[in-house]
């Protein structure tokens, strides 16, 4: 079963590492990571998406990313923005779309512990609910 990947760039590093658990968590439960598409952030993560769940081949997608905490609250709306996106696609699509999106306001310090769980638990998301 073929499934895609949504990955935010603008952490490329820390998403790297992320892809690497993803990969892992899919061979584990049978799935394929077939297509990784790289956006520049969070923002473009709902028509990425939307464009992998149109494919008949796709059966979900999972979403890698990190909205790190700012000095505004612009990452706090903009994080319940792209979630409320995911959630309409998964739903309009009849699709499992696996949020790996760590934050919104996530601190440095808080990332490197969170990146191998929530890249797994993406995974495991969507395999629960193909």
């Amino acid at each position: 079963m073929n499934i895609g990947l949504v990955c935010g760039s603008f952490h490329k590093v820390q998403v790297e590492e992320m892809i690497q658990h993803a990969q892992d968590e899919a061979q584990k439960n049978g799935l394929e990571i077939s297509e990784i598409i790289w956006v520049p952030g969070s923002m473009e993560a709902p028509l990425a998406t939307a464009r992998l769940l149109e494919q008949d081949d796709i059966v979900g997608v999972a979403c890698l990313g990190i909205i790190e905490k700012g000095e505004t609250s612009h990452g706090l709306a903009m994080g319940q923005a792209v979630i409320k996106s995911l959630i309409d696609l998964q739903l309009g699509y009849d699709k499992p779309v696996g949020l790996g999106i760590i934050g919104p306001g996530a601190e440095e310090h808080h990332i490197p512990s969170r990146l191998e769980p929530h890249a797994r638990s993406a995974i495991s998301a969507i395999k629960a609910m193909i």
